[in-house]
């Protein structure tokens, strides 16, 4: 497990500047290099081709994904980029929608091809935790997995990939201080650590 593809799905639109998720991105980066990862980053709102994507999805063995959450789903250049990533990757990323004519109903999603390849996904939120974790807040006890990235993770799926625990940063527009911007640096090293460590 030693190549390692980042994309850095952040983008400046209305009061976002892209900022914090590229200085996850870069902590990402610093973590990899420090520890003799081979990586491959891509920045999104950079622009992208879509077959030269597929080839770094095809090479590594790791794909971490850093998103904002706008209304609840990914930015709208992440979405494209999947869409148009995933489209050029038909016959190499996912061979078809792993079902037979004769029992159509089965085995829907099962025809990826990236088997063996992992991912992990960070995403940051203005919603403090407890908006999801609390009885009778807006998400109402429903997890950031099952909930507002239930879709991407199936996604993920279809292509073959598994998941891997991802890191959530939460009330990051209200609630951040410099104190607690050292504690999820902090935070999300050592989980770093313990993803890789792991495997």
């Amino acid at each position: 497990m030693k190549n390692i593809f980042v994309i850095n799905g952040g983008q400046s639109f209305g009061e976002s500047k892209g900022q914090l998720n590229k200085i996850i991105t870069e902590w990402t980066e610093t973590f990899l290099q420090e520890n003799d990862f081979e990586i491959k980053i891509t920045n999104v709102s950079d622009g992208f081709d879509g077959q030269e994507e597929v080839e770094k999805f095809l090479w590594a063995d790791v794909i971490i994904w850093h998103t904002p959450i706008w209304w609840f789903q990914l930015p709208y250049t992440l979405k494209e980029y999947i869409d148009s990533v995933f489209e050029h990757g038909r016959g190499i990323l996912f061979k078809n929608d792993g079902r037979t004519r004769t029992n159509p109903e089965v085995n829907y999603g099962t025809g990826g091809l990236l088997q063996g390849k992992k991912y992990i996904i960070t995403t940051t939120w203005n919603a403090p935790k407890g908006a999801f974790t609390l009885e009778n807040e807006l998400m109402n006890k429903t997890s950031i997995d099952d909930g507002a990235l239930f879709g991407f993770h199936i996604a993920m799926k279809f292509i073959g990939l598994e998941k891997l625990d991802g890191f959530h940063f939460y009330d990051v527009v209200k609630g951040m201080t410099p104190e607690k911007f050292e504690a999820y640096h902090n935070h999300y090293q050592n989980h770093l650590t313990k993803i890789f460590n792991s495997l």
